[in-house]
């Protein structure tokens, strides 16, 4: 995986995924565990790769979420939109990396800063851990979510 750059690492991220989670309790949110599952497909000629996720909670839809990944022209560089059921909408992109282990974004808005990192654990399988800060210092963990990869 560490060879990976640009349209590689976002192909990766591409299918059908499930995965166990365990949710923190925030201000959004009970904590507990769950179930999520994940689509990502390409689109617009291959340029951006679309990710529908919704995330189960005692088998009821909880946090659903619509995501768009860029690869930027620098090397190495994304974007990420992010929107979900729980209203965040982005004002502008959340910032990416990949630093040939994971592709890590940092999302700003209003209600604080979010980081996502996504590390590859084996082959069909990635973890995803959600972070966030209100002070851009002190980060508390949201999410940890182990994902496979659906064999269609």
């Amino acid at each position: 995986m560490a060879s990976m750059q640009g349209h590689d690492v976002l192909a990766a991220l591409a299918g059908e995924w499930k995965g166990d989670e365990q949710i923190a309790t925030t201000r959004w949110s009970q904590g507990g565990a769950a179930s999520g599952h994940v689509r990502a497909e390409f689109a617009l000629g291959g340029k951006v790769l679309l990710q529908d996720y919704r995330e189960e909670r005692e088998g009821k839809p909880a946090l659903q979420a619509h995501a768009i990944f860029v690869a930027a022209q620098e090397p190495g560089e994304f974007a990420l939109y992010w929107f979900d059921s729980y209203g965040f909408a982005p004002a502008q992109p959340a910032t990416g990396h990949w630093d040939g282990r994971q592709l890590v974004f940092l999302r700003t808005s209003s209600r604080g800063q979010t980081r996502h990192s996504y590390e590859w654990v084996a082959e069909g399988i990635y973890r995803l851990v959600l972070e966030s800060s209100f002070d851009g210092v002190n980060w508390e963990q949201v999410m940890q979510g182990e994902y496979r990869r659906v064999e269609a």
